[in-house]
């Protein structure tokens, strides 16, 4: 998660008093960057064929990485 920490956001879920579980104070969630992006400009940058491929998008500001849960956010990362 050292890329694109702007995608990123996090919220406080109600903790109850009555819960038997240990709360999770904190949880994660990812915006995806196609939320903001009305539109495909004119002459937007693109990867090679071989990096879009990989990447699974031909412009770098629809990129968006996935990290397995096991190299996310540290706390409440499933939710």
């Amino acid at each position: 998660m050292q890329q694109h920490d702007g995608q990123w956001r996090e919220y406080r879920p109600y903790v109850s008093p009555t819960d038997p579980c240990p709360p999770i104070l904190i949880k994660w969630y990812i915006v995806p960057p196609n939320q903001y992006i009305t539109f495909q400009p004119m002459n937007w940058p693109q990867f090679s064929l071989d990096e879009a491929l990989r990447k699974g998008t031909l412009w770098p500001p629809l990129f968006s990485p996935y990290s397995p849960p096991s190299e996310s956010k540290e706390v409440g990362s499933y939710g």
